[in-house]
């Protein structure tokens, strides 16, 4: 099978359970419905406070840019996605790293490793200035990664509430995110 690119990704009709990784088309694991109620609690939670200029999608396909041109693309379709809002208007398939202030992933059964590790990996690879990895163990926890390029830095776990000023003020109660 051929590696395909960032372009021939984008022309694929029905990927919308699939990301692409090195070139190869893999499935998106199932998440489930406690996970996928999390992720609109999480994207209500955060549409009340976004600051003027940015907006939300969830499971929105995002080109990491990994690759040279005509290499092997990368693709992810995070959780959820907070992006300068100029970029929703854009014709474009998949979104760019470039447009992204936040990535956050909900861990899902079958996803620990590759939200934890991966694609915590690839975000920073890609440039995007923040990730956060929402764990809904006993008890819910944040992870808040910054960086980007280099790598990222990771602030403490947070359960309870979670609040910040990066990249925008914002306060959330994680435990709300299992209602």
């Amino acid at each position: 099978m051929a590696l395909l690119t960032i372009e021939e990704y984008a022309a694929l009709d029905g990927t919308g359970f699939t990301e692409l990784v090195e070139g190869r088309v893999v499935p998106s694991p199932g998440s489930g419905r406690r996970h996928d109620l999390a992720v609109c609690l999480l994207a209500g939670a955060l549409e009340r406070q976004l600051p003027l200029g940015l907006a939300f999608v969830v499971a929105s396909d995002l080109d990491l840019g990994l690759s040279p041109d005509g290499g092997p693309g990368f693709a992810r379709r995070p959780d959820l996605l907070v992006i300068d809002r100029a970029a929703v208007g854009r014709d474009d398939r998949l979104f760019r790293a470039e447009d992204v202030v936040l990535v956050a992933e909900v861990v899902a059964p079958g996803s620990r490793r590759t939200d934890y590790r991966v694609k915590r990996d690839e975000y920073a690879d890609a440039g995007i200035p923040h990730y956060w990895i929402v764990d809904l163990g006993e008890p819910v926890s944040l992870v808040a990664c910054r960086g980007g390029g280099s790598g990222y830095v990771d602030a403490p776990a947070v359960s309870g509430t979670f609040t910040t000023d990066v990249p925008f003020p914002v306060k959330i109660d994680l435990d709300t995110l299992l209602d």
